[in-house]
């Protein structure tokens, strides 16, 4: 073969871009796809537990794991669709996590308050959120000051505000006395918030302040077609509500409610294992089955 003919560039097929996928995957992450120790939840002998991949460390630990079996799982799903990782952390918190697979293109922080595109926060879409919020809810200022007063500094650990937006406690939950959080959920109620229990957190996040509106936007950005969810408590409700298709592990706040709704299927599946059949569902799905 001449050197000319050597150098003549040869036709590709052009990979498949985000914005042809139509089918976008919202997920939350913690005890829905990705687990700490303490939410690993291995009941199996210990030589037939799975092999586990950390993804997340905090202060020098590993802090969050997902199963080896489902990190081959959410490569493939995320090159064949919109993966957005859905999360009520803050950006800070996210960006420590390290998912198997390529960056994703778009991901919703802060409960919906912040889009991150590329890693950066969209700042026409945080600043709608935020005068919606000034609108429609009492202020985070009232709603802290309210937190802090009723606490009992006995198992009350730590206040947190979360990017101006929500604020949460972190608690120790053996002391915590019957009936506080559901006292606390019918005061935010009347001013516009949500209260929330994950684990040793209460959260008290605006009502307006939403998964699932991000994730529409980003729907609409992508043109996606079909929407597939899950997660585990009670702030991923209207995400699982507002998908096509959804899915919540036999694990967590919405689980110990006994939520349930027509398009949200419930596994029976617990822990990190959770996570793994959590994935599976969604690629068979996206594969429209």
């Amino acid at each position: 073969m001449s050197t000319a003919a050597q150098r003549q560039p040869q036709p590709r097929t052009q990979p498949q871009t985000r914005t042809q996928r139509k089918t976008l995957v919202a997920s939350d992450l913690d005890r829905t796809l990705i687990y700490s120790a303490p939410a690993l939840q291995l009941p199996m002998p210990d030589a037939d537990a799975p092999r586990l991949l950390c993804v997340e460390v905090y202060e020098h630990k590993p802090l969050s794991y997902l199963t080896e079996t489902a990190a081959g799982l959410l490569t493939q799903l995320a090159a064949d669709t919109v993966f957005v990782p859905t999360t009520t952390r803050t950006r800070e918190q996210y960006h420590r996590i390290h998912l198997p697979g390529p960056a994703p293109e778009f991901a919703i922080c802060a409960n919906g308050g912040h889009l991150l595109v590329d890693g950066v926060s969209d700042l026409e879409w945080h600043r709608q959120v935020a005068a919606r919020l000034a609108d429609e809810c009492a202020s985070l200022a009232e709603v802290r000051d309210h937190l802090l007063a009723a606490a009992d500094p006995a198992w009350l650990l730590k206040e947190r505000i979360a990017e101006g937006l929500f604020v949460y406690l972190v608690v120790e939950r053996s002391l915590l006395p019957e009936g506080w959080v559901k006292e606390l959920a019918e005061w935010a109620e009347g001013r516009g918030w949500t209260v929330s229990l994950q684990g040793r957190k209460i959260y008290a996040v605006p009502q307006p302040l939403t998964k699932s509106a991000a994730v529409r936007e980003v729907a609409r950005r992508t043109d996606a077609t079909q929407i597939l969810a899950a997660g585990d408590s009670l702030l991923d409700a209207d995400l699982l509500l507002d998908a096509d298709r959804a899915w919540r592990p036999g694990h967590g706040e919405l689980a110990d409610s006994g939520w349930i709704a027509p398009n949200v299927e419930v596994l029976g599946e617990t822990g990190v294992v959770a996570g793994e059949e959590i994935l599976r569902r969604f690629s068979l799905a996206a594969a429209g089955r």
